[in-house]
Parts: structure tokens; sequence; C-alpha cells
């Protein structure tokens, strides 16, 4: 999600909007996630891997919607795809099963909705990432999805008040207007301490610090490039579904891109992953 960015749909009209409106109901939105997905992160299994579907479909679902023509369509049917494909790639023991993952990009371009090569790479880059969720953390255990969680709740958070307190230049003001290189280089400070944080606990090796900021930029362009298929479609948020965040898309963008960018680097080098021994 956006880091200077809240729940715009929120606010009542005529009513004033001040840095900190939407502060509360992201606070408390915040919490409900945190708690439910900390849980599963620690559990693991089954209900995880059902959790990650399920909120996998729903964004698949916020972008067919977005994306269709006068946004009156709620394609149901595509976030049922998208769960059912999901947990084919997971669950059929068979390495072809990956090809699974590109069944609603193929829907989405067979579909009435603008910008369809832009919204089927975009589900491409959402399945990509459920299903790197859930491998990661079947096969790198807790302490790899929670250093990812902390880079991008560390790199939203230090990015959303220092960029509302500091403000400054824009980042990238043609697609994400309120975005600032103040919240930007705030958010890649707080991945390098979370790096560094498990590191100094033995989780990892100085490699990590570096690895650390460069997912957070990751991520923060999952955020950026979510809000330009936004500016694009004419809406503010992908849906109403979390009070103060808006969609799952929009508060699960930058993992969206943290994910993606942590799959394709594992492809051709090995990563200095928290408790993972490179091989």
């Amino acid at each position: 999600m956006s880091e200077e960015q809240g729940g715009a749909n929120s606010i009542p009209p005529g009513r004033p909007v001040g840095r900190w409106e939407d502060l509360r109901k992201r606070v408390v939105s915040a919490v409900v996630l945190v708690a439910v997905g900390g849980a599963e992160i620690w559990l693991g299994g089954p209900s995880f891997a059902v959790l990650v579907v399920l909120l996998t479909g729903a964004m698949v679902w916020e972008l067919a919607t977005m994306t269709a023509p006068d946004h009156h369509n709620t394609p149901l049917g595509l976030a049922a795809l998208a769960a059912v494909s999901l947990g084919a790639a997971l669950f059929i023991a068979d390495p072809f099963a990956t090809a699974f993952l590109l069944v609603p990009a193929l829907a989405i371009a067979l579909t009435d909705r603008r910008d369809r090569r832009l919204s089927s790479l975009y589900s491409v880059a959402i399945m990509v990432a459920g299903y790197g969720l859930v491998d990661l953390r079947m096969s790198a255990g807790t302490p790899v999805i929670l250093w990812l969680v902390l880079i991008v709740v560390a790199s939203d958070v230090l990015g959303y008040f220092v960029g509302r307190i500091l403000g400054g230049p824009k980042f990238w003001p043609a697609i994400s207007p309120k975005k600032t290189w103040s919240g930007t280089l705030a958010g890649w400070l707080g991945a390098g301490l979370v790096g560094l944080g498990f590191w100094l606990a033995g989780y990892g090796t100085p490699a990590l610090v570096a690895l650390s900021v460069a997912i957070a930029l990751a991520g923060q362009m999952g955020d950026i490039w979510e809000s330009w298929i936004k500016r694009r479609c004419g809406v503010k948020d992908a849906s109403s579904l979390i009070p103060g965040h808006g969609g799952v898309l929009d508060r699960f963008d930058a993992l969206i891109g943290a994910l993606v960018a942590l799959m394709v680097l594992g492809l051709v080098i090995d990563l200095p992953l928290p408790g993972v021994a490179a091989g």
C-alpha cells in the first residue's frame, strides 16, 4: 500500500482530510491482520496454505473488478479459478503443476477488460507471490517468512510516518503522487535494521542487510505497480474489504513485489536467507 495514502474512500464527503485522518482505522485493521497472519505463520501447514489461497483469490477478484468496464463486473468466477489454480500448483506433486499459476492470466486476457496485458501480467505476479509464500514457509520455515513480513511492515510503517511528517520531493508523482523520497528512504532504513537484527540474532550473515534493503525496494515497486493500475482504472482503492487500508491488494501489494523479487533472485543466486544455509 502507498506509504502516505490511506483509505481515502472511508472519509465522508465534505470532511477535511488531515494527515492522520485514517490512522485509527489503519491501526485497528493492522492489529487484526497481524494477529491472524502471525498465528497462521507460526502454525504453518494446511491452514496457512488455505489462508494464502483465499487471499490470492480475493486479490485476483479485486484486480478483475477494477479492470472490468465501468467496474460493474464482479467476476467471482475468476477468484475461484485463481484459488483452485494456486491450490493445484501447491499440492499436485509434479514440477509442471506450477503452470497452473498462469491460468488466471489467460482467463483475464480472454475476457472484456481494460489493459488486458498489464492486468494479465499482474495476475501472474499475484499468483507467484501466493505460491512463493506457501513454498517458503514449507521449505525454509518461520524465520524467513517473519523476516520478509517484517521488512514489508517496517518499510511501510516508517515510510508512512516519515513521509507524512517530513514530506518533501515526490518519489514518482506521475504514478504515486503521495509517495515521497523521505518516506522511501526511511523504508530502506527500516528494512536494513530488520536485516541487521536478524544477523545479530544469529539468523543470517552481513549480506542479509543488503538483501533486506533490496527486497524493501522491490516491495515499494510492488506498491507503485498497483498504484499505476488503480490510476489507469480510475479508482482510489482496490476494494473496501479492509477498513482504513482499502482492499486486500492495497494491503499486500508490497508483499507481492517483495515475494516476486525473492523468487526470481532465488533462481539465479544463493540467497543469504535467515536460518537457511547456502547450498
